[in-house]
């Protein structure tokens, strides 16, 4: 009864198993990201975590994250996929290099096919413009988030300029799905 959305977050990639799907059409949204994944040694590697993650090959790396993300959009049942184009720590000065056109292509053709909208981070300043003027070129839908660690949840500076310098409307924003038309009602039907 309450005016606001109830989302679910999914972290993992098991996550869809210890849910039914009738619980999780329950949430108007289900997001997603690409920030914990299998790494090449079979093991749960959180990004964020610096612990976690082990970088022997940059570009083996980046092949194995766009990989996941677009496995996340293709095979999980999410509306969103949030922190997009997330780097740990020790590859983040090297965005530009490592998220390519190609890599940021698979990930863009991925949501728009299935229906994914991808969310316009303020406190990662992710994705850039390119990113988010070709995502829109697709027919990709967008929303606002913080990946908030604390309760200061800012005030979304970020996605306001994105919406100005990439010329979106509100007919490029995201808006919940009925009941009947949530991704775990209709995907592998």
């Amino acid at each position: 009864g309450a005016p606001v959305f109830l989302g679910m977050q999914a972290e993992g990639r098991e996550w869809p198993t210890l849910f039914s799907p009738k619980a999780i059409a329950r949430f108007d949204y289900v997001f997603s990201d690409g920030m914990t994944i299998v790494d090449h040694r079979g093991r749960r590697a959180r990004l964020w975590i610096k612990e976690e993650v082990d970088i022997p090959d940059r570009q083996a790396f980046m092949n194995r994250l766009v990989d996941t993300i677009v496995g996340i959009i293709e095979r999980e049942p999410i509306d969103l996929y949030v922190n997009p184009t997330y780097l740990p720590d020790e590859l983040a000065a090297d965005y530009d290099v490592l998220w390519t056109a190609a890599r940021q292509q698979r990930v863009i053709e991925a949501a728009a096919r299935c229906g994914v909208a991808i969310e316009i981070n303020s406190r990662l300043r992710l994705p850039k413009a390119d990113f988010i003027k070709a995502a829109k070129k697709a027919g990709v839908k967008f929303t606002f988030g913080v990946n908030n660690t604390d309760a200061n949840l800012g005030r979304n500076e970020y996605s306001l300029r994105m919406v100005r310098e990439c010329g979106l409307t509100w007919q490029d924003m995201w808006m919940p799905k009925p009941d009947g038309q949530k991704p775990v009602q209709f995907r592998g039907k």
